[in-house]
């Protein structure tokens, strides 16, 4: 057993090996002096590759550098052969190890501290620039040969950031995406292809970089000025998707660039790198920021309606809890109607004289705040009728034109067609606020208004007109209706309507007007998301 483990560790060490070295010759044989994308494959490498398989990525790294040494030793001698042999991954995995471990390079599975990357992308080519520099400075060059140290190191910077620059953050880009779907080809290569990223990118960044390297490739007179161009579509890609859109755009820019690139060294092409890196490197720190806000502005609005779809099960459950306990009044009525019957059957049977017209009346009174309070937990007439049912022949309809008050409602539109929840919720607004207003004032005049329409999702404003007439008010019995009015409603008022209103995507308007004043109360029907 223990054989057999040690010989697949062994063949998976060989097996990153080889695909490391077949990648690592292609880039070498397509690297140039100021556009090293040699430097963007080690960061790659080690920032993805798990530690495990370091051994594996040195031991290729030494056997491509060592083939390199060996078939240059006469031209630059032995010092140059011993410094080239020893693989670049020697300098610069300590600086990755310690990004990925102490600077939280890769906060969680996933993400990416976009910050924390391109400064070590930034120290990678620094790195890279100093080993060639050192290797260099051991090289034997020929008699006369002068190297500006200055210039060369300044290019040498360059063409390493930008070969990082143009290697490392799509590679990163890939690996999330794969990250994404677990790991798993079968849901990747599908996600990928429908995926409005790639849409755009195809349709949109690659033909007009392809466009300007035409237009570039075919007017020689203004390649300098299309070279510059192609931080363009960096930007766009970067306000479309993010820091991902910039690595992909950057990637293609800098294709681009190279491939319009006349001769080595060019200075325009050197300039266009310039532009094109900091344009980059500025996206992907932009793109970054712009990410993370539209994600969090997803979240919260994720959590705003997992909040309200919680909110809309919460009231059905406490109106169901009310349906049971106004069954269970109903019930306890019905026994106490029976229990008096007999009452008063016996007491006649033993006072043939007695007159019950005064108990009857106190049974009939108590008898009808049990049926006022019972309607208030559980509207039988809206269970039966609908809402326009409730609101013109509902316990509110009837105690108000009991009292003397000019109530009457105006429906127009589905009203009849209404979900229980939102007719619920809408009667309940409209005995809250005319019970608020008359126990708070004394309108002598109610009318109800319903304005409602299906656009997608129900909607319905209510408009509850309360005018004042003193002549009339006199004429109300203000204390009985009061007394009822007390049952039928929470007594919490205006902040009641409020939150119902909130609750359904709705809110509370006051609209004063010369003889009274108007309430405007609108509602949205719920959706209602999974939880």
């Amino acid at each position: 057993m223990r054989v057999g483990s040690w010989s697949g560790a062994v063949l998976r060490q060989a097996l990153v090996a080889g695909v490391y070295l077949a990648v690592l010759s292609l880039f070498h044989a397509v690297s140039i002096r100021h556009w090293v994308i040699l430097a963007g494959l080690h960061l790659a490498a080690l920032m993805l590759v798990p530690y495990r398989y370091w051994p594996a990525l040195f031991f290729a790294d030494t056997a491509c550098q060592a083939y390199v040494s060996y078939i240059c030793f006469d031209q630059f001698g032995l010092l140059w052969t011993v410094l080239n042999t020893i693989p670049s991954l020697a300098y610069e995995a300590p600086v990755v190890w310690w990004f990925r471990e102490r600077w939280r390079l890769f906060p969680s599975r996933g993400t990416v501290n976009m910050p924390i990357f391109v400064l070590c992308a930034l120290i990678i080519a620094i790195i890279a620039t100093v080993e060639t520099i050192v290797q260099v400075r051991f090289a034997t060059l020929p008699p006369g040969y002068v190297v500006h140290y200055s210039a060369v190191t300044a290019r040498m910077v360059l063409g390493n950031f930008m070969g990082v620059l143009t290697v490392a953050p799509i590679t990163l880009v890939v690996y999330q995406s794969f990250a994404a779907a677990d790991f798993q080809w079968r849901r990747w290569l599908p996600a990928l292809l429908e995926s409005r990223f790639l849409i755009e990118g195809a349709l949109g960044a690659l033909p007009l970089i392809a466009f300007l390297v035409w237009l570039g490739d075919h007017n020689p007179q203004i390649r300098a000025m299309v070279q510059m161009a192609m931080f363009l579509p960096v930007i766009f890609m970067a306000f479309r998707h993010g820091w991902q859109g910039a690595a992909v755009a950057g990637t293609l820019a800098s294709l681009g660039i190279v491939m319009l690139m006349p001769a080595t060294n060019d200075p325009a092409t050197l300039q266009a790198e310039t532009l094109v890196a900091l344009a980059i490197s500025t996206m992907l720190l932009v793109g970054a920021r712009m990410t993370a806000l539209t994600q969090r502005v997803e979240q919260e609005r994720f959590d705003s309606r997992m909040a309200m779809a919680l909110a809309h099960r919460n009231a059905a459950l406490g109106e169901a809890q009310l349906r049971v306990t106004a069954q269970a009044l109903d019930q306890l009525g019905q026994s106490i109607h029976g229990a008096f019957k007999l009452i008063l059957g016996r007491l006649r049977y033993l006072q043939p004289v007695t007159d019950d017209i005064g108990y009857r009346r106190h049974a009939e009174s108590a008898q009808e705040q049990l049926f006022l309070l019972t309607d208030s937990l559980n509207p039988g007439v809206l269970r039966e009728h609908g809402l326009p049912g409730a609101l013109n022949q509902g316990a509110l309809a009837r105690v108000l034109h009991e009292a003397g008050i000019r109530y009457w409602c105006d429906l127009r539109g589905p009203v009849g067609g209404f979900p229980r929840e939102l007719s619920l919720v809408v009667y309940r607004v409209v005995c809250e606020a005319i019970s608020e207003a008359c126990l708070t004032h004394e309108p002598a005049d109610v009318l109800v208004k319903v304005r409602c329409g299906t656009k997608g999702r129900t909607w319905a404003v209510v408009m509850i007109d309360l005018r004042w007439n003193p002549a009339r008010s006199l004429h109300v019995d203000w204390v009985t209706l009061r007394q009822r009015l007390r049952i039928s409603a929470t007594g919490l008022g205006r902040e009641a309507i409020m939150d119902r209103a909130a609750t359904y995507g709705g809110q509370l308007r006051e609209r004063a007007m010369p003889d009274g004043k108007q309430v405007v109360v609108s509602f949205l029907e719920p959706n209602h998301p999974r939880i």
